[in-house]
């Protein structure tokens, strides 16, 4: 497996990014697998770029939904999206069980490289700066390469519980050490 070697940053979307955007999701949707993680960045049409960027992060909690943050890791070198994390600042009831704080995702092409692990670690410093100091992640049983990118940031395995017919393990990491 190739590493990642530390070439890429979290942004905020722009319209400066509007074709790294276009060009990451395309690939994405047409990759036909149930993987769209983090589901910020599906629940708006990007082809309304505008609408997309002005309604891709909630300000003020409302409808069950919370605050959140959402960045794009950017491989500087290439210029490309390799993937998107969505940070909610705070859990209500439905978070803490399934969840979590982050939902992380890599594009297809670019998978098994290390980047998921990278995301999530650039991820949790953007969560000290929200003032959280400890992050739920949660994932599918079956998931080995999120399993594997949470273990590597510090998670620890706090339970597993059953939704809808799947296993989903929940992880705390610990941020205030």
């Amino acid at each position: 497996m190739q590493k990642v070697k530390g070439t890429i940053e979290l942004v905020k979307l722009s319209n400066a990014y509007q074709k790294q955007l276009e060009d990451m999701l395309k690939e994405w949707i047409n990759h036909n697998d149930e993987n769209h993680s983090p589901w910020a960045i599906f629940k708006n049409d990007y082809h309304d770029f505008d609408y997309y960027l002005e309604n891709l992060e909630l300000k003020e909690a409302k409808n069950g939904k919370v605050p959140d943050s959402t960045f794009f890791a950017l491989d500087i070198e290439r210029n490309i999206f390799v993937g998107a994390i969505n940070i909610r600042h705070y859990l209500n009831e439905r978070l803490l069980l399934n969840g979590g704080h982050i939902g992380d995702g890599v594009r297809p092409s670019e998978r098994r490289k290390g980047y998921a692990t990278e995301i999530i670690r650039l991820g949790l410093i953007e969560c000290k700066k929200l003032g959280i100091t400890k992050v739920l992640m949660v994932c599918d049983k079956d998931n080995i390469g999120s399993r594997k990118s949470i273990l590597n940031n510090g998670g620890v395995l706090e339970n597993e519980i059953e939704v809808d017919g799947e296993i989903e393990q929940r992880y705390w990491i610990d941020l205030s050490k």
